[in-house]
């Protein structure tokens, strides 16, 4: 007998399995993924100077390449947002969203491992903050569960009303 989604046997671990196997979970990823990066993309996007200068902040990259970081990030992020909302090239943009928040994490961590005090500009602002104003445990948390969800449509790229469900 075939034990269905929500039976006890086989044990609450297959349970949960199969949850995650649902293109149900795979769509609520992907959405909240757009609506992530669609909010940090917006906030840059109407302000591109903030976000040169939270790029600049991190002092990670060399000055010729923190006006094109700063202004190409916004339109990255909103690119990103469109696939992702739409479901179309769902694990490519997952891949990328993934690759993406790999970087932020590393910057978010040599910040903080070289006693900097800067907020991470993510969605909107950004520069340097007094040293009781960082949040970088926060922000590795958070960067890392957006990071799961990522991971999660690479694996699973196919979901419930996006574009690639109706491609061949």
């Amino acid at each position: 007998m075939k034990s269905s989604l929500y039976s006890t046997r086989g044990g609450s671990g297959r349970h949960w399995l199969s949850l995650l196997r649902s293109p149900w979970i795979g769509t609520g990823a992907r959405i909240a993924l757009a609506g992530v990066w669609c909010w940090a993309g917006w906030a840059m996007f109407l302000h591109p100077e903030t976000s040169v200068y939270a790029v600049r902040a991190y002092r990670a990259l060399p000055e010729g390449l923190v006006h094109a970081v700063g202004y190409g990030l916004p339109v990255l992020e909103l690119a990103l947002a469109v696939l992702l909302a739409t479901g179309l090239m769902t694990r490519f943009a997952a891949a990328l969203s993934a690759l993406l928040l790999v970087a932020f994490l590393v910057a978010i961590i040599q910040a903080w491992a070289r006693g900097m005090s800067i907020d991470c500009g993510c969605f909107g602002g950004g520069g340097a903050v007094d040293p009781g104003q960082t949040q970088y445990a926060r922000e590795i948390i958070r960067d890392l569960a957006f990071l799961s969800l990522s991971v999660l449509l690479i694996r699973r790229p196919r979901t419930r009303l996006s574009v690639d469900a109706v491609l061949p």
